[in-house]
């Protein structure tokens, strides 16, 4: 047997013991649309104000 070899027998045919409404929908809590944000803070300050985020989080 090399890599990746299997038995194919193994592989047919399987059954599964659980129900379709027990698994999980990943599709649950999709959304489709659009996101806009308006602020009238300049580029510079908002990436003054996450640099005060990010260094904050390295003091604790």
């Amino acid at each position: 047997m090399g890599f990746g070899s299997y038995d194919e027998s193994e592989q047919k045919d399987q059954e599964s013991d659980f129900d379709e409404e027990d698994a999980v929908n990943v599709h649950e809590n999709s959304h489709e649309g659009e996101i806009s944000f308006d602020s009238d803070a300049s580029q510079d300050e908002l990436l003054d104000q996450l640099n005060d985020i990010k260094n904050s989080g390295e003091e604790e």
